[in-house]
């Protein structure tokens, strides 16, 4: 009997050969991802010898991409995503009119059709949600402010290509497409009736799953079987995915994005995320190959200028729009590089909006390939872009004039107000970021009365803490000027509560250089971390699973000595 082994064979050979390429990459000293893209190349219709089955590996790219955002649904809270919702709504908004505007100019320069100029340009302005998110998390950044405003800028801006995909089939006809034409109350009433279906989705995720899938899971898990948590964990992210698209039109990212973020809700989200994260990475492999198996090579003798003005719309232009609309939004000069550089590469969103146009007939084979050059040229390149964060930022920084300029130093909420009470401006904990772990600190110390100065990127948390009475300043405590406006050199001590090592062994040696005598209490990620952080001697440094395992052993212990009074020895 014959066997179709057309799954198997296309996994083995893209894992396989990604394997071998990337670790020739590493050796090389290039990101892992280049060798993945290359080997998509290799085994893709484009080249001569062994060709995989691209429909599948589509498919497989998605399976990716479902799991890789319900994992970050479980780590980004619905509270995360609302306390940037301003930057990240409008910086959105105006960073996609900003690059599809480029993209539609440069295309209607090339002599393309309005219809066409239009797909490309949108091709263009939304960024990948597999590289965003390996990027930030490969330098540990998910869960802080650039990351939370980064992934809120990409959820707004897969929610709007979900628009476009729904509103371009009407339109493609008077675009010059093989559409009809449609009326403008019909073009309305199906704008209206995609984004109630999108909003009846996420009241239904925020209402009813909130509530549902949490108990479920809580369920599942006291049966004590792992296979059967596993399975629980995947079957909600791929289902959810699905029923979003097939039922409400939502993308299978979207979907599994709010997927995660329902389950956030119950306790076991931590383990939740474990058990989906080896699948995660292993389909992120499948999805990089799966981009470089649409490429053609041939576009780069044949097409090489206009490879280059797309890359140039792709990294400088979509880069440049970002990073000036953070700074806009006084945001400092660490989060504007951080944020323009994790948005400066185009992805799975491109290549479904390039489909369509072409099955519109609005874009042609051309632009198609030229958006997966594209594509592909920006992810290779956007790991060396996160690299030259610190040494761009280190640059201009020197160059005091341009670096004044850039930081904003007449923004209102970088400077405590006037009104605050001197006396407790003196002697009070400065407490630099007020997530998750710093909002728990900070609301610790407001209830044993201790004064409190708080340092945090996130303007909306220092609207909220200064309308609460808490005095805040909005700014990078790795500046010296943000710390000088939090009193450092009055504080009796400096909390760090961020997780991010190298920001905050400057944040204490800039304390140090203002008050010597400073306490300082740091918080670290891994043991690798604290070990650093103790060898510069920063002061405490403090572990979360450490103190964990330290107050249930204290737990244990007090237990004992209570049973047992007479053998207690300490």
């Amino acid at each position: 009997m014959h066997h179709d082994i057309t799954l198997i064979t296309t996994i083995s050979a893209a894992l396989g050969l990604a394997l071998l390429l990337g670790f020739v990459a590493v050796r090389l000293r290039l990101p892992a991802l280049v060798g993945y893209l290359v080997a998509g190349v290799l085994i893709g219709p484009a080249t001569p010898g062994f060709v995989a089955d691209i429909e599948l590996s589509q498919q497989l790219a998605e399976i990716g991409v479902i799991l890789l955002m319900f994992g970050v649904g479980l780590h980004f809270s619905m509270a995360d995503l609302m306390s940037v919702r301003r930057i990240a709504i409008v910086g959105a908004l105006a960073q996609i009119a900003v690059a599809t505007a480029l993209g539609a100019s440069v295309a209607g320069y090339w002599g393309w059709s309005l219809g066409a100029s239009v797909v490309f340009g949108l091709s263009l302005s939304v960024a990948s949600t597999v590289v965003l998110l390996r990027g930030l998390e490969a330098r540990g950044l998910l869960d802080s402010i650039n990351g939370r405003i980064a992934v809120g800028w990409l959820v707004v801006e897969d929610i709007v290509m979900v628009l476009a995909l729904v509103v371009l089939p009407p339109l493609a006809g008077w675009l010059g497409g093989n559409g009809g034409d449609v009326a403008e109350g019909d073009l309305l009433a199906t704008v209206l009736s995609t984004l109630g279906k999108v909003a009846i989705f996420v009241a239904l995720m925020l209402v009813v799953g909130r509530r549902l899938f949490p108990w479920f899971l809580w369920k599942i898990a006291r049966t004590g079987s792992r296979e059967l948590f596993s399975l629980c964990v995947i079957a909600t992210a791929m289902g959810i995915a699905f029923s979003a698209a097939e039922v409400f039109g939502v993308s299978f990212a979207l979907g599994a994005f709010f997927a995660g973020s329902v389950l956030r809700e119950s306790s076991l989200s931590h383990r939740a995320a474990d058990e989906s994260l080896p699948l995660r990475d292993a389909f992120a492999v499948l999805f990089f190959v799966s981009v470089g198996m649409l490429f053609d090579p041939r576009m780069l003798v044949e097409e090489p200028l206009r490879v280059l003005a797309v890359l140039a719309i792709i990294v400088l232009g979509k880069t440049l729009a970002a990073f000036a609309l953070v700074l806009l939004f006084r945001y400092p000069l660490n989060t504007a590089l951080t944020v323009s550089a994790s948005l400066a590469q185009i992805g799975e969103f491109s290549f479904i909006l390039a489909g369509l146009g072409a099955s519109l007939g609005l874009l042609s084979v051309e632009g198609q390939n030229l958006i997966l050059a594209g594509a592909l040229f920006s992810i290779a390149i956007n790991p060396l872009l996160f690299n030259a964060v610190e040494p761009l930022q280190r640059w201009i920084r020197s160059r005091s004039r341009l670096a004044r300029a850039m930081e904003r130093p007449a923004d209102p909420l970088a400077e405590l107000p006037e009104t605050v009470d001197a006396r407790t401006l003196t002697g009070h904990a400065l407490l630099v970021g007020y997530g998750r772990v710093g909002s728990r600190i900070g609301r610790q110390l407001e209830e044993y009365g201790i004064s409190l100065v708080v340092a945090e990127q996130n303007r909306e948390i220092v609207e909220q803490l200064r309308r609460s009475g808490i005095p805040a300043v909005s700014g990078d405590a790795a500046e010296p000027e943000v710390l000088i406006q939090a009193h450092v050199a009055r504080a009796r001590i400096l909390v760090v509560a961020i997780p991010d090592v190298i920001r905050a062994r400057k944040m204490v040696e800039i304390a140090r250089m203002l008050k010597p005598d400073i306490e300082t209490v740091v918080r670290a990620h891994s043991d690798e971390e604290a070990a650093l952080l103790r060898k510069d001697k920063v002061g405490n440094v403090l572990m979360g699973e450490h103190e964990l395992a330290m107050s249930m052993t204290r737990r244990v212990l007090e237990r004992f000595w209570e049973d047992e009074p007479g053998e207690r020895t300490a």
